[in-house]
């Protein structure tokens, strides 16, 4: 099963948002780049498209990144109306 979540990266709090199989480590490797969130800077770059594909697949968002995706109208985009069920 694939999961968005986020992968940390550098020394600060800066986050990728990538699609990953459940299995692999928080740090391990990802099947594909959909984007990234800084906190600090309250910034956020999406690749919607790419997102769209992996829900679409079935891919499951943490909590984190479904509060992302929701605050950037990403579901309103896909027709689900935060119907997403996450773990």
């Amino acid at each position: 099963m694939v999961k968005l979540r986020l992968k940390r990266c550098g020394r600060k709090q800066i986050y990728r948002i990538v699609a990953i199989d459940v299995r692999s480590r928080r740090e391990g490797r990802d099947l594909r780049k959909v984007g990234f969130y800084d906190p600090i800077k309250n910034q956020t770059d999406l690749n919607v498209p790419a997102i769209l594909y992996f829900l679409e697949k079935g891919a499951q968002p943490t909590g984190t990144v479904h509060d992302i995706l929701k605050k950037a109208g990403v579901f309103m985009e896909l027709g689900l109306n935060h119907q997403i069920k996450f773990n």
